[in-house]
């Protein structure tokens, strides 16, 4: 269970078992820079199933990139990547937030603009428009989950879709359980229950599709106490169902334990 961080202004990518006082560099390091060893401010971080090689949504320098026994490749150039994605056939998912639209490729056929699976309208607040997408998941079946950060909503575009579905939010900026503020991570459970990372309040909330509100999970104000968070960003779980955030502006990695 290792745990793979995009460690943003150090410009590296950093592995940590568990229990361990340091982690491991794994890619980057090496100032930040647009040579091929070089990142700029990483966004997101996967690693694929097939060779363990790591991509990385180098967002500074508009790239996703490919790091495997420190040698590197450029998988997609000239493209404002945020999050990052792949299904259970190795496709690679993409969001550009500057485009506001999500795109998908076909692993090891990276040489073409890809598909688009999810906005690609112009930014905007209809079904089928984005504003500002980041982080993205994709499920069994290749549904893919959008956190559309300035319409303070998640959307959920079933694959083939012209346009998607609110599955959290978009009742407007604020504080109150039908509401987000700026979302950025978004991960499902086994059950199918959406985990949002609700930057702007501090908190975590989970929403089943279809209900009008979500339930906070984790909330105890802005601070940086044990059980506090301050501006919490990407979510991930482990294989036990323990959900790990990043909790942005503490520069630390907060274990949950099992949310039943």
């Amino acid at each position: 269970n290792n745990i793979f961080i995009a460690d943003f202004w150090n410009h590296r990518i950093v592995t940590w078992k568990c229990n361990a006082k340091e982690g491991q560099i794994i890619a980057g390091a090496n100032g930040r820079g647009n040579q091929i060893d070089q990142l700029n401010c990483p966004t997101d971080v996967i690693v694929d199933p097939q060779n363990h090689s790591t991509i990385i949504a180098d967002q500074g320098n508009r790239r996703v990139i490919q790091w495997l026994n420190q040698n590197q490749q450029i998988l997609i150039d000239n493209i404002d990547c945020w999050g990052l994605a792949m299904d259970k056939h190795g496709f690679l998912y993409v969001s550009d937030y500057m485009k506001n639209e999500v795109r998908r490729w076909k692993t090891g056929e990276y040489n073409n603009e890809g598909v688009i699976v999810a906005g690609g309208n112009d930014k905007g607040n209809q079904l089928n428009q984005l504003h500002a997408p980041t982080f993205i998941f994709v499920n069994e079946n290749e549904s893919v989950y959008v956190s559309d950060v300035n319409n303070h909503r998640v959307m959920k575009w079933r694959k083939d879709a012209k346009e998607g579905t609110v599955v959290a939010g978009a009742n407007g900026y604020g504080e109150n359980l039908n509401q987000l503020s700026y979302p950025q991570g978004v991960i499902i459970d086994d059950l199918g229950q959406i985990y949002v990372a609700d930057y702007g309040n501090n908190r975590i909330m989970r929403w089943c599709e279809g209900e009008e509100e979500g339930k906070v999970v984790g909330e105890n104000g802005e601070g940086n106490q044990s059980n506090q968070l301050n501006r919490p960003y990407g979510l991930s779980f482990d294989d036990e169902g323990n959900l790990y955030v990043a909790d942005h502006f503490n520069h630390r990695i907060q274990k949950f334990a099992t949310i039943l």
